[in-house]
């Protein structure tokens, strides 16, 4: 099968469209056949050796954790699925090795779900990993009706998934981002407030009472989300350990498919949008990857593999 791999850490440049022997199927798991998959900053954090002190890699490496596509065959006791079913997933292992950049990509059963209908099969695998994130972060503190919540980094991948996603769970939300997305974000039903100096003030000028739960979805942020909390309420970061001292949350998205299935529930009901930013061919990772690496993004960057 063609994937792309690397075969040593680095930078964009260690990317390569290879051939590749079709991945073993084991028990418990189904054999994909990759229609998209999606581009997270994570991929090519993993490939610079970021990550390593905290995964094991075996190489050579076939990034990738998002994906849609059509289950080829199925393993030992994974009688869940069956050829033919349209699914989708974050499909993250437990070591960096088979990732979902290629034309097949083995996949727990326990991490696949169906694909929503109303979802294309592009938006479907810009949904597992980003909105997974979301959906964990806020549901993991209890967010629910009559809370209001603070996204740091609303207008990012994660946090324009959890803006839709605390509005679905009734809650109030007051979204942190630049004056330029603050249009955007009113759209899925946020108080946008603007970055910079000043920050906690404005805050506070909208919830005066303080805030009951804070997601921070860029980092560096502690001293503003400590500032506008109030007493009681719930913190967590994807990207601050410090939080763990400040009574919060450090947190990172499971592989769970009935989070997964939550999220597929909001997409048919029509309370959750996927914003794409831009497609690639699966030849063109690199190119995926120099534009998720600008970091000015608003919306899914893809990797259209095959329309079988």
């Amino acid at each position: 099968m063609k994937a792309i791999t690397y075969d040593k850490y680095g930078d964009n440049g260690v990317l390569s469209l290879t051939e590749q022997p079709l991945p073993k199927v084991g028990p418990g798991e189904a054999l994909v056949r990759v229609r998209y998959a999606a581009v997270n900053p994570v991929d090519w954090k993993v490939m610079s050796g970021g990550l390593d002190a905290m995964m094991d890699t075996v190489f050579p490496v076939i990034p990738g954790w998002d994906v849609s596509g059509v289950v080829e065959r199925v393993g030992i006791d994974a009688p869940e699925f069956t050829a033919g079913d349209e699914v989708f997933s974050y499909a993250r292992k437990d070591y960096v090795h088979g990732g979902t950049f290629a034309e097949y990509v083995t996949v727990p059963v326990r991490a696949l779900v169906a694909k929503p209908a109303s979802l294309s099969w592009g938006e479907a695998a810009g949904v597992p990993l980003a909105g997974l994130t979301a959906y964990q972060t806020l549901t993991r503190l209890g967010t629910g009706s009559g809370d209001t919540v603070l996204i740091h980094n609303a207008a990012g991948g994660v946090g324009t998934f959890g803006v839709q996603i605390a509005k679905a769970l009734g809650a109030r939300v007051i979204a942190t981002a630049s004056e330029s997305n603050h249009d955007r974000l009113r759209e899925l039903g946020a108080e946008p407030v603007s970055y910079g100096d000043g920050v906690a003030d404005r805050v506070k000028a909208l919830a005066p009472e303080g805030v009951d739960v804070v997601v921070d979805y860029v980092g560096g942020v502690l001293d503003t989300t400590r500032a506008v909390l109030r007493e009681g309420g719930r913190h967590a970061s994807i990207a601050d350990p410090d939080v763990i001292d400040a009574g919060g949350q450090w947190m990172w998205a499971r592989p769970d498919a009935a989070g997964l299935r939550a999220l597929a529930d909001l997409a048919e009901k029509g309370q959750l949008r996927v914003p794409v930013a831009e497609t690639f061919p699966l030849e063109r990772v690199a190119d995926a990857f120099e534009l998720s690496q600008e970091g000015h993004v608003h919306g899914k960057i893809l990797i259209h593999v095959s329309d079988k």
